[in-house]
């Protein structure tokens, strides 16, 4: 699903307007389409119950009018609530006085409005920013103490559709009704935290009137196109050969996820090239891949390991490097080594990013795909930004980024970004139960695992995001939000690949 900005949603509306509809129609479709999401949600619930429709004085303002006109004919004791002025552009006017002659209630906005079933928010539109004047702050906050239903059309009034920032008291929904799109505030922070359920709208915008630049959403569709099936004569050998060099003695765990997860999702071989020291924790509890235990130093891999593990390269179809790996002058050496010498694509994690913040121009020399999975701590050290600067421009950050190095950077987070630069993805799988450690690590061996068998590294990106955020939505199912671990997730992948 695309996701648009809001100015490309005013040039799209605009090209419709000029070619195919008038904007009084479209306003009419948006507001029907609207008032038809809510009654196919929520149902005879409505009926007899007051539904206050806060409108501003803009152009959302209409579509609260033609809403409120719609549900009072349903059966809902619907109203309009004034929030500022009477309206005073000529498509609001038609459609308020049509909710009026129909019977709708008006009031202007007082201390007793909120006091209602449910409450549709058409107070702003596309067009917020910064913070809310007066008499707005005041209503959102009203809003927001009421114990009603909130539904807000389009976006929750008092966030920014375009870079997903929020004021003070942005009207938090329990359902949000995009119209034509989805936009930023669905999918940024903070913003897409005051979403929560999210419906997206068709209200007849002919799509020619779009353009091929926007953001999309991932979708199943997508990944299905881009796993293929298992040749009938494959053997281990032609279904790919990935190396992890992952964990040290004291984060054992990260290789034991990574692995697994990779094993999991259908590469042939997997190499785990780790501590010697951790070698005895690691294989009590990983018995599929082969191992190769090197030499370390305090922990990690040491300096006197680089040269056989460069030599064993050749054997990779890919390489995942850093997930629980330490960092120190030698893990520093070999992700240095590992980028210069690899014949395969290589995806880096964790503290194989950590590795490259001293170095980081290498990346500008390596001569295979790279896929790099930092999560916004790790963002802000590769670029020297704070982690409040990556949070407010993640989609800016991420491209300019890949396209500075030339890599796949996939922004970890909710609603994690894959980009390369050009293309821009957003995912919406995945939940609050998945921020815990391990989650990163099972993510790498995903994406590897799909580079391994074959997949381009944007393709095996995108896939790995959207099985991994469903088999965290899988066990939070089968389990609950809180009682998750990584193994949970990690066992719901064998049966999830079924679907593709």
């Amino acid at each position: 699903m695309r996701i648009l900005s809001a100015d490309e949603i005013r040039a799209v509306e605009g090209r419709c307007f000029q070619f195919y509809s008038t904007e009084a129609q479209l306003m009419l479709k948006a507001g029907t389409a609207c008032a038809k999401q809510i009654i196919n949600k929520y149902g005879k619930s409505l009926v007899n119950k007051t539904v206050a429709v806060f409108c501003g004085n803009g152009k959302n303002a209409g579509d609260g009018f033609v809403i409120a006109r719609l549900l009072y004919c349903y059966g809902a004791n619907a109203k309009i609530v004034l929030c500022d002025k009477a309206p005073s552009i000529d498509e609001p006017v038609k459609y308020f006085n049509e909710a009026v002659s129909s019977g709708v209630p008006v009031e202007s906005f007082n201390n007793q409005s909120a006091n209602a079933d449910y409450i549709v928010d058409c107070i702003f539109g596309i067009g917020f920013h910064g913070e809310a004047r007066s008499p707005f702050d005041g209503v959102f906050k009203a809003v927001n103490d009421s114990n009603a239903v909130v539904i807000c059309v389009d976006t929750p009034s008092g966030t920014n559709a375009t870079d997903g920032t929020a004021c003070k008291n942005a009207v938090k929904a329990d359902f949000t009704i995009a119209i034509s799109t989805l936009k930023y505030c669905h999918v940024l922070p903070p913003s897409n935290a005051l979403c929560s359920e999210i419906a997206t709208v068709n209200i007849g915008i002919p799509d020619d009137c779009y353009e091929d630049i926007y953001a999309r959403t991932i979708e199943k569709s997508a990944v299905k196109d881009v796993i293929p099936p298992f040749d009938y004569n494959a053997n281990k050998g032609s279904n790919g050969h990935l190396m992890c060099i992952c964990g040290s003695y004291k984060m054992p765990g990260a290789a034991v996820i990574c692995c697994d997860s990779a094993v999991r999702t259908g590469v042939g071989l997997v190499k785990l090239v780790a501590p010697a020291s951790a070698y005895p924790i690691i294989a009590s509890h990983l018995v599929q891949p082969v191992f190769s235990p090197v030499a370390d130093k305090d922990g990690m891999i040491c300096k006197n390991a680089v040269d056989g593990i460069v030599s064993d390269l050749p054997w990779a179809n890919a390489v995942v490097i850093g997930c629980g790996m330490g960092v120190c002058a030698d893990t520093v050496e070999l992700t240095k080594n590992i980028l210069k010498n690899a014949n395969c694509p290589i995806i880096i994690d964790a503290d194989g990013i950590n590795c490259l913040t001293s170095c980081i121009d290498i990346l500008k020399d390596v001569k295979v795909p790279v896929v790099l999975t930092p999560h916004p701590g790790e963002m802000a050290r590769l670029t020297s930004k704070s982690v409040a600067e990556v949070q407010s421009n993640r989609v800016g950050i991420a491209k300019d980024f890949a396209v500075k190095y030339g890599v796949t950077v996939v922004l970890k987070g909710a609603n994690t970004v894959v980009t390369d630069g050009e293309t821009v993805l957003i995912n919406t799988t995945g939940n609050p139960a998945m921020a815990m450690g391990g989650t990163g690590d099972m993510l790498s061996g995903i994406i590897g695992s799909f580079v391994a068998q074959g997949i381009n590294t944007f393709d095996s990106a995108m896939a790995g995001v959207y099985i991994h955020g469903c088999a965290g939505d899988e066990a939070v199912c089968r389990l609950s939000q809180r009682g998750i671990t990584v193994f949970d997730m990690i066992e719901r992948l064998g049966a999830l690949m079924s679907e593709y």
